[in-house]
């Protein structure tokens, strides 16, 4: 079941989703070469504990999982799309990382997710990153009231799929609000003009995830947990929780 928001429940989760751009920024700004994963994570839940915040990915075990998620953060390092679980690898110069982050405040849960080069980039990274916020910003401005859940899943895919990226089938966003995870789901992929229609009230996460060789295929790695490209290839992912209103589309996790 769908639940619509009202206009005081949204603020309460832009609140959520401000702890969130702050902790995602905070990560980007720490992640330098040497430093690990283990602590980026450390620098997100500091931006949490000071806002009074907690963590929907702490402990997070769906029905998938073989144990509970350990980290306030995903760490998702080049070949690693999602669910990267924080370790004491040290990044080099010129890994593509990947923070998923969430936060729950006041009763309220927001998700967001941001994709950049540590240290010097290759041409071809950027280049996948820059279509994967391309992608997101399509999927936000499709998220208007006399729209469908399509509509949003076909701006993302035709976005990716005209650079020609791969996207991982199954994994897609999905309904943001008391939970990190509620109705509806919103998929990468689709047909414009199917799907739940969209109404006033509802909040989505909106999260393009993009596969550089152009290919598909994934696997889920010893952990349980992290998915990573089939052949190796480069990953990119980014994420906003998005608030459909009739003024338009609102980004709750703007940065």
């Amino acid at each position: 079941m769908v639940e619509l928001k009202t206009e005081k429940s949204i603020d309460a989760m832009h609140a959520a989703g401000q702890v969130v751009a702050r902790a995602l920024t905070a990560a980007r700004e720490a992640a330098r070469v040497g430093v690990t994963l283990l602590e980026l994570d450390g620098v997100a839940r500091e931006v949490l504990r000071e806002a009074g915040a907690t963590s929907p990915f702490l402990g997070y075990r769906p029905s998938f999982a073989p144990t509970p998620f350990p980290a306030v953060i995903c760490a998702s390092v080049n070949d690693a799309i999602v669910h990267g679980i924080p370790t004491d690898y040290r990044l080099r110069d010129g890994d593509l990382l990947s923070v998923d982050c969430g936060a729950q405040l006041d009763g309220w849960a927001s998700d967001s997710a941001i994709s950049f080069v540590v240290g010097s980039p290759r041409p071809a990274d950027l280049r996948l990153i820059e279509t994967a916020e391309r992608a997101l910003a399509a999927g936000i401005a499709a998220a208007v009231v006399g729209n469908r859940i399509g509509d949003i899943a076909h701006a993302v895919g035709r976005a990716c799929r005209t650079a020609g990226y791969g996207i991982p089938q199954g994994f897609g966003g999905h309904g943001v609000g008391r939970r990190m995870h509620e109705d509806p789901e919103v998929p990468n992929e689709g047909r414009p003009g199917r799907g739940l229609p969209l109404r006033a009230g509802m909040v989505l996460a909106i999260e393009p995830m993009l596969i550089a060789s152009g290919k598909d295929g994934y696997h889920e790695a010893p952990d349980g947990w992290t998915l990573r490209t089939d052949d190796g290839s480069r990953a990119a992912h980014v994420e906003h929780t998005v608030a459909v209103t009739e003024s338009g589309p609102r980004i709750l996790t703007a940065r």
